[in-house]
């Protein structure tokens, strides 16, 4: 288990190998157990690791207010871990509900009671899918860049054809940035490329990549329109933004989002929702608060304002808040 000590001469992070039904999973834990309180659990994006998608986002001042009340545990998808072995020839990676299977064999691994989930693009997806079929282990969901659709044949053939022509990077890079981003903001964009190149297994990636296209929907659906509908039923925070790469434009993950401190200030209230981090212990964090974020938030037509947004989304039960902050 490598350490990673602080100047103070505690323990900073531990790494683990969690052996799980299907297949090891690479998992660091920062901090230790605080109580009865959930642990905060990331999943990354395909194309990412757990420090390419969210090392900048909690290394954020603010952020790291938040997360000294809580356990934080990262966890990698199989293989896609910074200097991970590559996967063998004919090697069949877990497929989506398999992915979301996993976890829960990391929470029992760790003696957590239950988990917060933070999770971008593909993690969104699995910790979405962990929380329908594991809704005992889910205290709260913050998704950003969820698709909660599979793809067509036409997206899928075009996906394929992509993959013939250009590296995978290149293949990768338009699911993480809009059209925009790749077009305006080069300098960031490169350097993705060439980290995703540098510090992913391609082959590896490759086989996450692949699965991520072809799942299945998540079938969710709004609790009163289908009979036994499929539902969240824990509160879920959703992270949406003018120049995000899905339909909605949806943010991807936080080195992209452009005002991290709206999402880490969303985050403390959801979190504040919950019953958790009382505004005692919060007072630095109150002085440094967003004006643009309001907790019902009229919105004056100007979609780049942040607000929140305690409505009842698709696929989530009405008794599970759902908030949606836009950046």
């Amino acid at each position: 288990k490598p350490e990673t000590v602080g100047q103070n001469g505690l323990c900073v992070s531990q790494e683990h190998d969690v052996e799980t039904p299907y297949g090891t999973l690479h998992v660091v834990i920062r901090g230790a157990p605080k109580g009865n309180k959930p642990a905060i659990l990331t999943y990354h994006d395909v194309g990412l690791n757990h420090k390419l998608c969210f090392n900048s986002f909690f290394s954020n001042e603010d952020m790291q207010e938040i997360t000294k009340h809580f356990v934080v545990c990262h966890v990698d998808a199989p293989g896609q871990q910074i200097g991970a072995s590559q996967m063998p020839q004919g090697y069949q990676y877990p497929t989506m509900d398999q992915l979301a299977s996993m976890l829960p064999t990391v929470v029992q691994h760790f003696g957590f009671k239950s988990i917060v989930g933070i999770g971008v693009g593909a993690g969104a997806f699995i910790l979405a899918k962990f929380a329908l079929l594991f809704p005992d282990l889910v205290e709260g969901l913050v998704l950003l860049n969820i698709d909660p659709n599979g793809k067509g044949w036409i997206d899928w053939a075009a996906t394929k054809l992509s993959g013939l022509t250009s590296a995978l990077p290149d293949t990768v890079l338009p699911h993480l940035f809009s059209q925009e981003e790749l077009m305006n903001n080069t300098e960031l964009v490169q350097s993705y490329r060439q980290q995703i190149n540098n510090t992913v297994n391609q082959f590896n990636l490759q086989l996450f990549w692949n699965m991520y296209n072809s799942r299945r929907d998540l079938e969710m659906n709004r609790s009163g329109t289908v009979i036994n509908a499929k539902t969240l039923k824990c509160p879920a925070m959703l992270v949406v933004g003018d120049n995000g790469p899905a339909e909605e434009g949806v943010v991807s993950s936080a080195p992209f989002l452009p005002y991290p401190g709206k999402l880490t200030e969303a985050f403390k209230y959801f979190l504040q929702g919950m019953g958790y981090m009382p505004s005692a212990s919060m007072t630095r964090l109150a002085r440094s608060r967003t004006a643009s974020l309001t907790s019902a938030g009229s919105v004056d037509g100007s979609r780049s304002r942040a607000c929140t947004r305690s409505d009842s989304a698709e696929g989530v039960a009405p008794i599970a808040h759902t908030m949606e902050v836009s950046c």
